[in-house]
């Protein structure tokens, strides 16, 4: 259908009222499990949800890739939106930072006015996290390389340095499991504890999902997806990865180094 503006006019989908159904079960039963132990509704949600995540998302590339409907007007608001998502999320970071500072800073009576508290035994700066450390910024080195490939028309070679940032981020992902498994606290371990596991926790979490965005991105590239004038969607899984890199330098200097 011929148009006469450059914006994308969204076709009708199923998808936005299913996710809110889905997510809704799957908080529900994220509930449900820390009540009662039980993850049956949990893993429906999260399964549901991903499932539906796929399809939204498979229509967007469609969108994309072979209708042309992202016009260079689409493509710039998009990248807003990106950035005010990334903005958002620092603002979600800032909270936990503020809540540990605060903390930390000024340690309460009810921790013996010391900080860490006498019952914590922190992690080493110098062992496994200043190894993610290093990891991350590794692949925060590789990412940029793909992007810059991209821009050269080197597909082949994007591939191989998103395939190593994937494993890099992997391996992240893997020492931070085995590190939470050799801590000698838990959450439940008074502010200490509490603001270690959600903060960095919740930076893992972003770490999957950033994962994630780039093994789609490098799947996409190996489909002939993107060129050096079309790849969004990979520059906005760049642009994510680096804000995941910037936050755990911000955690590592603060939580770990500073905090122990």
């Amino acid at each position: 259908m011929k148009k006469n503006h450059p914006f994308h006019m969204v076709t009708k989908s199923p998808w936005p009222i299913m996710l809110s159904m889905n997510v809704m079960t799957l908080l529900t039963g994220t509930v449900k499990w820390t009540q009662t132990k039980e993850y049956s509704l949990m893993m429906l949600g999260l399964t549901l949800s991903t499932m539906t995540m796929m399809l939204w998302w498979r229509d967007i590339t469609r969108e994309a890739t072979f209708q042309g409907n992202h016009t260079k007007k689409v493509k710039s608001l998009m990248k807003m939106g990106m950035i005010m998502f990334i903005i958002s999320e620092m603002m979600f970071f800032a909270s936990f930072f503020w809540m540990f500072f605060h903390s930390s800073l000024s340690p309460s009576i009810e921790i013996g006015m010391n900080w860490p508290p006498k019952s914590i035994k922190p992690f080493n700066p110098m062992e496994v996290p200043l190894l993610n450390t290093i990891i991350l910024i590794s692949s925060g080195i590789t990412v940029t390389w793909a992007h810059h490939s991209i821009l050269l028309n080197k597909l082949s070679m994007s591939n191989k340095s998103l395939m190593l940032t994937i494993i890099l981020g992997l391996y992240f992902t893997f020492l931070q499991k085995w590190e939470y498994q050799q801590s000698t606290f838990t959450m439940a371990d008074s502010i200490y504890g509490s603001s270690f596991f959600l903060t960095t926790g919740f930076h893992g979490i972003h770490v999957i999902v950033g994962t994630t965005f780039i093994m789609v991105s490098m799947v996409r590239c190996m489909k002939m997806h993107f060129s050096a004038s079309h790849h969004l969607g990979l520059e906005s899984a760049i642009w994510y990865w680096h804000f995941v890199d910037m936050i755990w330098l911000f955690l590592y200097l603060s939580i770990y180094w500073w905090g122990k």
